[in-house]
């Protein structure tokens, strides 16, 4: 399995806790493997905003759902984030543009510098 969106080649994909992500993950022989990944470690709170690359996310929420939507599937994680003020934020974000399957285990694409990526397995 290559670099894919990692909803397209998954079951039972489900968040516990408000912040772990698992699901079954298909690998490149056709088999599945149970794989998580921490979202906290892959997202934070900018402000109201989800922020990809921050950490701990969850901390400043409230309200948080997952849900595989549209014609085309996408993963998407819905919360009320607080801003900076202590507004609530009604935010959501596609968790398939950053995180995917490579062959059974989940995958976040780390950007640490513009041009540059660090690639993280879980």
């Amino acid at each position: 399995m290559s670099y894919s969106s990692f909803s397209y080649s998954a079951e039972d994909i489900r968040l516990d806790d408000g912040h772990i992500l698992r699901a079954r993950l298909q690998t490149a022989d056709g088999n599945w493997n149970d794989s998580e990944i921490d979202l906290n470690q892959c997202i934070g709170n900018d402000n109201g905003n989800f922020a990809w690359d921050g950490v701990n996310f969850s901390d400043s929420a409230q309200d948080i759902t997952f849900s595989i939507e549209g014609e085309s599937n996408v993963a998407v994680l819905r919360a009320t984030l607080m801003d900076a003020d202590g507004n609530p934020q009604y935010r959501d974000i596609n968790l398939d543009e950053r995180i995917s399957n490579q062959d059974g285990n989940f995958y976040f694409r780390m950007h640490l510098l513009p041009g540059h990526c660090n690639d993280l397995f879980y």
